[in-house]
């Protein structure tokens, strides 16, 4: 639509690729011919509604081509949702989007995220108002999709988050072999909320499973009782243990505190899944000398740049070409995605699918990749995730021994509606 504009905007929490998509977005519609003007919700959806907007063609270039290699969300992100009864909310959203000529619109984010952008399209299409939707997908859970990957194989972020946790493991088994005298279980906690995909990576780091390591996936259900068991059972074999748990192992469900959407936020929660655990290890009597210890690497999962797989960069860059392109084509309503036509060599294809069928889905490790132990994987899951995390170490740019991530200019667009305060706030 020559004379239009088009606006990005970025939601949920953030992967160390998430920019990557947002440059992808944005160069695609800066070269499109589509498009005048570029513009990126300042936080997300809330951006949108506080009529805080950022113009991408104003950024310097080379800003702009640093956000492949920047970690978080560089324009800003929120966990804001748009429910049914914000009727107001819905209405100020078309506002924005006519007083500034928007009529292409691309959400980043995951399940909630697509939930909100099928809204934003519906809402267009019951107004007569010209929009292209598409959403472009973010998570570094992978719980984005359906078990059988028939939607998406896996979500850009996935694979860098995977990395961090293959390599995290691979020098948590030095430290945990030099200190199991007085430390002689490691315990580590990983996010996911109900998915264990990230739980499982761990495994990534010792694939030949020539370390004691335990993965305590939320999908095999164990208690904290056959927990301990299981841990007892080796350091009665080797003397020492690594045990990584699901973030949802936590059980004290009155110290959990909720997002915008409802969900668990347990880095604000009063207690944590390791802790429940180091303390019951502590309580009770271990089958060999030392204690439990613990660690959370919390966001550091997300936004460890130094971890990024170059192949997730390249595929959340290319997922938000190919929205762009997507929605030049007259498409919307839809998600770009991504699906996996080999394993080795590994190669994918590039695809679309209705925003109905992933908003708000949240899959589940599927049950052939567990293994028999319940505290393993299987060597498919291997073959799945391998490829994901790339052979190169992460390619970085460096400011006086530091890392160097694009720096936006953070100046908001003229507003040209009256102030208003989100319904949610």
């Amino acid at each position: 639509m020559p004379g239009s504009n088009a606006l990005v905007a970025q939601s949920g929490g953030p992967s160390p690729v998430i920019n990557a998509s947002l440059q992808g977005v944005v160069e695609a519609c800066l070269s499109s011919g589509n498009v005048d003007r570029v513009f990126a919700a300042h936080h997300g959806i809330e951006g949108v509604l506080l009529e805080e907007l950022l113009d991408m063609g104003r950024q310097a270039p080379e800003e702009l081509a640093r956000l492949r290699h920047t970690p978080a969300a560089a324009a800003g992100s929120c966990r804001y949702k748009l429910r049914d009864g914000y009727g107001a909310d819905y209405r100020r959203i078309l506002d924005v989007f006519r007083a500034h000529d928007i009529h292409y619109f691309f959400y980043i984010g995951g399940n909630d995220s697509m939930d909100t952008a099928h809204k934003v399209d519906l809402l267009a299409r019951e107004q007569g108002y010209g929009l292209n939707v598409m959403g472009v997908p973010k998570t570094i859970d992978n719980d984005l999709g359906d078990e059988g990957r028939t939607l998406i194989d896996h979500t850009p972020g996935f694979g860098s988050c995977a990395r961090y946790w293959a390599n995290l493991i691979r020098s948590v088994g030095e430290e945990n072999r030099a200190m199991r005298p007085s430390e002689c279980v490691s315990v580590f906690q990983a996010m996911g909320r109900d998915a264990g995909f990230i739980t499982a990576c761990a495994r990534l780091g010792d694939p030949k499973r020539e370390m004691p390591l335990l993965l305590f996936l939320p999908e095999s259900g164990f208690t904290g009782e056959a927990l301990l068991d299981r841990v007892n059972e080796t350091l009665k074999q080797h003397g020492r243990a690594i045990a990584v748990v699901s973030e949802s192992f936590m059980t004290d469900e009155g110290s959990r505190r909720v997002d915008g959407f409802g969900h668990v936020e347990y880095g604000a929660s009063g207690t944590t899944a390791m802790q429940m655990v180091v303390s019951l290890l502590n309580r009770s009597k271990l089958a060999a000398r030392g204690q439990a210890t613990g660690q959370i690497p919390g966001v550091l999962q997300r936004c460890a740049s130094l971890e990024a797989s170059d192949t997730d960069r390249e595929e959340a860059y290319l997922l938000g070409r190919k929205a762009a392109e997507y929605a030049f084509s007259g498409l919307s309503g839809r998600m770009a995605t991504i699906l996996r036509v080999t394993d080795t060599p590994y190669r994918v294809r590039y695809d679309h699918v209705p925003l109905e069928t992933v908003a708000n889905t949240a899959r589940r490790l599927p049950r052939e990749w567990i293994a028999k132990s319940g505290t393993d994987v299987t060597d498919d899951f291997v073959r799945y995730a391998r490829p994901l995390i790339g052979e190169a170490a992460a390619r970085y740019e460096s400011e006086g021994g530091l890392l160097r991530f694009a720096r936006l200019e953070y100046t908001h667009e003229p507003k040209k509606l009256p102030a208003y305060t989100p319904c949610g706030f």
